[in-house]
C-alpha cells in the first residue's frame, strides 16, 4: 500500500463515540518528594484534536504520563476513554497510542521490526503488525530507512518511527509529546499534516504537548494550557480567542501621527511596533468601532487586522498569572 497523508490507511472499525469524553481527571496531582509537578488537575476533555500547552517543566509530560500510568499520581483519580488508569490491562493498551518525548527505540532493531514489535505488544498478531507496519512507516515518510538499524537515524527519522509505533494498531486516542521536535522544516510540515488528519480522516483523538504555539494553533481544536504543574485554561481555542481582549494591529496609509491621537484620546493602549504597524487593545467583538473613529475623523484608509496573536497573548498571560500566584 502507498500511504500518503492525502491517502491515510482506513479508519478503525470502532471509532470513538463522539458524545462522551475521553479524558476525566479530578484533583490528578504528583509530587516527587518536595516538589509538586501536578496539583489539582482537574478537566474533561471531549474526543478531537487537543493542545497541551505550556513552557517546558510546566507538567505537561507529567500529565500525559499519569495519564497512561507511567507514573503514579500522588492523588486524584483520572480516566482515559472511560477507563481508569490504575487499572492497567491490555484492553487499554490496544486502545491508546504514545509518542514520548525521548528516545524509544531498541537498540539493534531496524526500524520496520521496531515498529512491527510494537504492535505485537499492543496485541497484534505478527503477520498483521507487519503489514500495518509497512503501511505506517509510508505515512510517516520513511522510506528504504526502515530496513536500516533505528540507532543510526537522525533525530528527524527517529521522530518519524516513534510516531508511527504510536499508530500501528489503530488506536482511539494519541498523545504525542513534542512530536516536531528536531525535524527540518519539510519534515515538521509534513507531521503536522498527518497530526491533523488523525482525527479528521480517522477518528483518532491526538492530544499533543509542544511548546510551540503555531504548531498548537494550526492543528489542534482545542487548547489545554499547564503552567507550574496547575490547569491554567481548557476551552476551544476559538472559544478562548474570543474571551481575550481584542487585538487590532493597523498599517495607517498616511497620517499615523494622527492616527495614534485619535485613538489615545478615545481611551484605547496604543503601541508603535517596529515594523510601522500600530498595536490597539480594546475590549471589542468587532472592528467595527475602529471603521467609525476613522469616518468621524476623516482618516487615511489603513489596513487592519483583527486579534493577530490572540493565542500567543493568552499563553504568555496565563503563564505570567501562574508564575505571580506561585512566587
Amino acid at each position: 500500500m502507498n500511504a500518503s497523508v492525502s491517502d491515510p490507511p482506513a479508519a478503525p472499525a470502532a471509532a470513538p463515540s463522539a458524545g462522551r469524553f475521553i479524558i476525566e481527571a479530578q484533583g490528578l496531582s504528583k509530587t516527587y518528594g518536595t516538589q509538586r509537578a501536578l496539583t489539582d488537575v482537574t478537566v474533561q476533555v471531549p474526543p478531537g484534536t487537543i493542545g497541551l500547552l505550556g513552557p517546558n517543566g510546566a507538567g505537561k509530560s507529567t500529565f500525559i504520563k499519569c495519564l497512561l500510568n507511567l507514573e503514579t499520581p500522588t492523588s486524584g483519580s483520572a480516566k482515559v476513554l472511560g477507563r481508569d488508569i490504575r487499572a492497567g490491562n491490555r484492553a487499554s493498551r490496544e486502545k491508546v497510542g504514545y509518542s514520548p518525548e525521548q528516545d524509544c527505540h531498541i537498540a539493534g532493531m531496524a526500524g520496520c521490526e521496531y515498529v512491527t514489535y510494537c504492535g505485537q505488544l499492543s496485541g497484534m498478531p505478527f503477520r498483521v503488525a507487519r503489514q500495518r507496519t509497512h503501511e505506517i512507516l509510508d505515512l510517516v515518510g520513511m522510506g528504504q530507512e526502515r530496513y536500516r538499524p533505528v540507532d543510526t537515524y537522525s533525530t528527524g527519522m527517529r521522530q518519524r518511527v516513534k510516531l508511527a509505533q504510536a499508530l500501528v494498531h489503530d488506536p482511539e486516542i494519541i498523545f504525542l509529546d513534542e512530536p516536531t521536535n528536531g525535524l527540518d522544516p519539510s519534515g515538521r510540515e509534513h507531521i503536522l499534516k498527518l497530526v491533523g488528519a488523525l482525527w479528521r480522516d480517522l477518528g483518532i483523538s491526538v492530544i499533543m504537548s509542544s511548546h510551540l504555539l503555531r504548531d498548537i494553533e494550526r492543528v489542534c481544536d482545542r487548547v489545554i494550557i499547564i503552567g507550574n504543574g496547575r490547569l491554567l485554561e481548557h476551552d476551544s481555542i476559538a472559544a478562548l480567542k474570543n474571551r481575550h481582549d481584542r487585538i487590532v494591529e493597523l498599517a495607517p496609509s498616511g497620517e499615523t501621527e494622527r492616527f495614534c491621537t485619535v485613538l489615545t484620546e478615545a481611551g484605547l493602549k496604543v503601541t508603535r511596533l517596529s515594523n510601522g504597524k500600530l498595536r490597539v487593545e480594546a475590549a471589542a467583538d468587532s472592528i467595527e468601532w475602529m471603521l467609525e473613529l476613522m469616518r468621524t475623523h476623516r482618516l487615511p484608509p489603513a489596513e487592519i487586522a483583527a486579534n493577530p496573536d490572540a493565542l500567543h497573548e493568552l499563553f504568555i498571560r496565563s503563564i505570567s498569572t501562574a508564575h505571580g500566584t506561585h512566587a
